[in-house]
């Protein structure tokens, strides 16, 4: 693997040459990425591509790792002191004159929190983010505390981290680890991470990896015990900081960074549903929340701030929504959007979904995009998943809420009218299910799956044959992807709205009726939803409600509620009430 265009240079500092890689113009601030353990450099190839588009991009060889030489001998030569001197090294080096913005990932992170709070590097951090990797210092005070004053949930923190951190008493052992590494374990590793992290298997991790984890076991050794028994007591950062925290992480407890604040009073928090290896598994939300962090902290616009109950859970992840451009759609575009998520909003309606873009980012998204897709064509949304997936990424949660309206008996229904609505409400959401499921099955990271569905899913009505029909269809086939992706982390919800107040009632087609009562129809209708006055904002705090708890089936207005339960108690009472004329 190499980091195409990249510009090599090497950098001495304390008997070892640093192998520094540049990407993108030097003019632009300076981001520098530091890797953790086993990696090398080339753990942030897709992040740092990313990043090159708008940022000098630096990325360096830890001592001992890639093609960095090794300090010899090799015992003491790996602590945070000599470590930070290799830093300063390589910021000289690259940006002498104007301070750096610092990412550092697992062990990457861990000594990067060294350097953001150690005095001589003070001005020369404009800002920090850290994910996977506390600071050995503040861990020390952690553990202390809750030794202290141990309580039922404290000692379960305790004993939690415990078990997560079973490699770093392995590490510890003599000579085990490096005859592992080079061994069994380092032929088998590119293929554990595949398995258990979902890494992409795209030539990661490089032939180095064997020396690279043996030289890093010394991290360990140098570092981990003297810190935690004996840690600083001025590990302050004086530089912003912004924490990224994957939920799926094996090897970190989240409970580490609760008291963060107190070392890092200029704190953003973020998370993300995904396991340890966030550079290679998620590098354009990282590449997202990198680039607006060192815009801010360069004295651009703020880092948007998540908002509302919600905000921890979505944060930059990235949601699709169909129908966006109005009603239900764009509601649930909003509600994402508010809670800090970026969107991509599509509709057939150009104008309508580019309004959505425009209003979520507004509202709190970090960004938003506006797509102009009919669902029900399969080619088209071929075409908008490659897409999504090359610029964007890969979906974290889809909504497939585009839908038809269609009223009319069954012989007024004509076969063209089945085909429109079918082609909509069941195969728009079978083409999203398909094509952005995949993706994130693929993947390999969980995530979760909308379907709009409706009360007239589960609700007889010799009024609405082909669209409770579609919608039926909608919530079996949501039913069915729930039990085949249980296992992978994905969720799939059904949310099944009843009379909400949206444009869809004066869309509406009504089957079997001259053009001039069509419209008296539709303005009835809609006059009725408009009474009934159940807003779309409604529905959408429960799509985000169901995502959060993996709801299978959401009944949303009073009347889908009563609707759901009479369906499985009361099945002949409401097949009694679907005999009734509508009030049209």
């Amino acid at each position: 693997m190499t980091l195409e265009g990249a510009r090599e240079r090497w950098v001495r500092t304390g008997g070892i040459e640093l192998c520094v890689a540049e990407m993108g113009d030097e003019t632009q601030p300076t981001v520098i990425l530091v890797h953790g353990y086993p990696d090398s450099k080339e753990v942030w190839s897709e992040v740092a591509g990313r990043l090159s588009e708008r940022f000098h991009v630096v990325l360096y060889d830890v001592r001992g790792h890639g093609r960095s030489t090794a300090p010899q001998p090799l015992r003491g030569g790996f602590t945070l002191e000599k470590l930070t001197d290799d830093f300063l090294a390589v910021a000289d080096a690259v940006s002498p004159d104007r301070p750096v913005h610092l990412v550092g990932h697992d062990w990457g992170s861990v000594q990067s929190w060294e350097f953001v709070t150690v005095k001589r590097t003070e001005g020369r951090i404009a800002s920090f983010t850290s994910m996977s990797g506390p600071s050995l210092d503040h861990f020390g005070h952690w553990i202390k505390r809750r030794v202290k004053r141990p309580t039922p949930r404290r000692v379960g923190q305790l004993l939690g981290q415990g078990a997560k951190s079973w490699y770093v008493y392995l590490l510890h052992t003599p000579v085990l680890p490096e005859l592992a590494w080079r061994g069994p374990l380092g032929k088998r590793w590119p293929k554990i991470l595949q398995r258990l992290e979902k890494v992409p298997a795209d030539g990661y991790p490089t032939p180095s990896l064997p020396s690279d984890a043996a030289h890093g076991a010394w991290l360990y050794r140098d570092n981990v015990r003297a810190r935690l028994s004996r840690p600083r007591t001025d590990a302050y950062a004086h530089a912003p900081v912004q924490l990224v925290t994957p939920l799926g992480d094996a090897f970190l407890s989240e409970k580490l960074y609760d008291e963060l604040e107190l070392w890092a009073p200029q704190l953003v928090r973020r998370t993300l549903p995904a396991n340890h290896w966030i550079p290679r598994t998620r590098p354009d939300q990282l590449a997202s929340w990198i680039t607006e962090f060192v815009i801010a902290s360069e004295g651009g616009r703020p880092t948007p701030v998540a908002s509302g109950p919600y905000a921890d859970r979505f944060g930059g992840q990235l949601v699709l929504v169909t129908g966006a451009g109005s009603g239900i759609g764009r509601a649930t575009a909003y509600a994402f959007a508010e809670a800090g998520a970026r969107v991509v909003a599509v509709d057939r309606d150009a104008e309508g979904a580019a309004r959505t873009a425009e209003m979520s980012r507004l509202i709190g998204a970090p960004d938003a995009w506006a797509e102009t897709v009919d669902v029900s064509d399969e080619q088209a949304m071929e075409k908008l998943a490659q897409k999504v997936a090359t610029e964007y990424g890969v979906v974290d949660v889809l909504v497939n809420n585009a839908g038809i309206g269609l009223s009319g008996s069954f012989f007024d229904t004509t076969a063209e009218d089945w085909r429109k609505v079918l082609d909509v409400n069941l195969w728009g959401v079978i083409h999203g299910c398909r094509l952005f499921g995949k993706q994130m099955s693929e993947r390999g990271q969980g995530g979760h799956i909308v379907n709009t569905a409706s009360a007239a899913a589960y609700q007889p009505s010799k009024a609405l044959p082909a669209y409770s029909t579609s919608k039926a269809a909608v919530l079996m086939l949501s039913e069915c992807l729930r039990a085949e992706l249980a296992g992978q982390g994905i969720g799939v919800s059904a949310i099944c709205p009843g009379f909400v107040h949206t444009n869809i009632t004066s869309t509406a087609h009504f089957a079997g009726v001259a053009a001039e009562e069509e419209k008296r129809r539709q303005k009835r209708t809609a006059r009725l939803y408009r009474l009934r006055g159940y807003p779309p904002e409604k529905v959408a705090d429960a799509v985000l409600r169901a995502v959060v708890r993996n709801q299978a089936v959401v009944p949303v207005t009073p009347e889908a509620r009563g609707a759901h339960l009479m369906s499985r108690f009361a099945p002949r009472a409401l097949r009694a009430i679907a005999r009734l004329e509508p009030p049209l």
